[in-house]
């Protein structure tokens, strides 16, 4: 496993208490392999970033039985009671540098099996929580992954400062008529991103280079959801490009994604709402 269990005491902080990662790139590390490797963070320290990035069982339609994931960091820990006993929890959890940053998903159903996608975003920082943007959505024409931009009409995501820390909890919504006699059924993916500031070191390196070694920097430094953009983006472009494909790979591979690399990057989907 990519991260192994630990045992934390059950405490619940605050999130406008929490600092544990300021600033991107604070330790610059650069790379000159052709393979990009994530090298994840530490996650937030208490229960606030527990989520789902796919269903434990398949529950998809057609013969494959896949199931809806996000291609999100996951981290795997225990909580400790105060009783002794243990229970798991999973973090899902990954750091932006965008204002509007983009979301990417493996859909696995027909277009014709889908009857109603939603994204929505919420500012956990407040109490209670916000709402900051909510989209439904157009369907894929057809299984494959997918990436959902945040509208530049909503309020854009805010930086994450010292003494008071932006934690943005997301959901995505996809509801599923496998069989025609039955009722549709709602599937959901759920986590949380945290938008950084990058130092000026990094931030000046990655001007120097190109989109596919800003994949790399970002990946380096801990930054998901820019690496997984930046490449996806040179995929979509490329689709053919065989060495884009084996950086795609491994940057899932890091987080125990790879299972998807092959999938088909589809351009959709835009809000209908």
């Amino acid at each position: 496993m990519k991260h192994h269990w630990q045992t934390i005491p059950l405490v619940i902080i605050l999130l406008s208490n929490v600092t544990y990662y300021p600033e991107a790139g604070a330790q610059l590390v650069t790379s000159s392999k052709t393979s990009i490797q994530f090298k994840s963070p530490p996650p937030p320290p208490d229960r606030s970033a527990a989520g789902e990035r796919g269903e434990a069982a398949s529950r998809g339609c057609g013969n494959n039985k896949q199931s809806l994931m996000a291609l999100v960091p996951d981290y795997k820990q225990t909580i400790k009671l105060d009783g002794g006993e243990t229970i798991p929890i999973t973090k899902v959890w990954g750091l932006t540098t965008a204002e509007y940053p983009t979301f990417w998903f493996f859909v696995p159903y027909d277009k014709s099996s889908i009857t109603k996608m939603e994204f929505v975003i919420k500012d956990e920082s407040q109490k209670p929580s916000k709402t900051i943007y909510r989209a439904f959505l157009n369907k894929p024409e057809r299984p494959g992954i997918i990436g959902i931009p945040i509208d530049k009409t909503a309020k854009p995501l805010q930086v994450s400062q010292t003494k008071h820390q932006k934690m943005y909890r997301w959901f995505f919504k996809v509801r599923v008529k496998c069989n025609p006699e039955q009722s549709a059924e709602l599937r959901t993916v759920e986590g949380w991103i945290e938008r950084v500031k990058l130092n000026p070191t990094l931030a000046d390196s990655l001007k120097q280079v190109k989109p596919l070694q800003q994949a790399a920097l970002y990946a380096e430094n801990g930054i998901w959801h820019n690496a997984l953009t930046t490449l996806a983006k040179l995929r979509l472009a490329n689709p053919k490009d065989a060495s884009l494909l084996a950086n795609w790979t491994s940057l899932l591979k890091s987080e125990e994604l790879d299972s998807l690399a092959n999938h088909s990057l589809i351009n959709c989907c835009q809000p209908t709402n």
